[in-house]
């Protein structure tokens, strides 16, 4: 990890497991998944690792009444992966994620570049499925982090959108 983007689940010099085979054979990214994707003509130069907040056809918007992230009118609970005294978003949007993409967020909201901050960007600032590397799996290095990176819980009631899969 080369950023403090993800932090504190990730941290900067952290290495990961990307498991490179989670999305073939017809399996797609989900809400809540860490993933790895080539950043370039979206994000720039390189790789990058963000969370999935929301898939294709899905509504995401921030902030919502209860001054959570919305998907699909859903509140979502961040607190188990949102780094600690971050807010769900400094930059309010409300867009429907289109088919094919990804709206991804860093768990370090104030020290993260991401779909939210890309919305005028070319590409709109969602990734594309395609440009999708790998589930980021397991910290391995150091060992000291040694972990497993589980999808949380936090989108499990999340309603699936028309043509989205959560």
């Amino acid at each position: 990890m080369p950023s403090g983007s993800m932090e504190n689940g990730l941290r900067i010099g952290d290495r990961v497991l990307v498991n490179k085979l989670a999305y073939r054979f017809g399996a797609s990214p989900r809400r809540g998944d860490v993933v790895v994707f080539d950043g370039a003509g979206n994000f720039g130069d390189g790789d990058f690792v963000k969370r999935v907040a929301a898939v294709a056809g899905d509504h995401v918007v921030c902030c919502g009444e209860e001054g959570r992230l919305e998907v699909n009118g859903r509140p979502v609970d961040e607190s188990s992966f949102l780094h600690p005294g971050d807010a769900p978003s400094d930059v309010p949007f409300d867009v429907v994620v289109p088919p094919d993409r990804l709206f991804v967020l860093g768990d370090h909201r104030a020290d993260s570049s991401d779909s939210r901050n890309r919305l005028g960007a070319p590409g709109g600032g969602m990734v594309p499925i395609g440009d999708v590397i790998g589930r980021a799996d397991w910290v391995v290095w150091p060992t000291r982090h040694w972990t497993h990176l589980e999808r949380p819980s936090a989108y499990a009631r999340v309603p699936a959108a028309d043509g989205a899969h959560g």
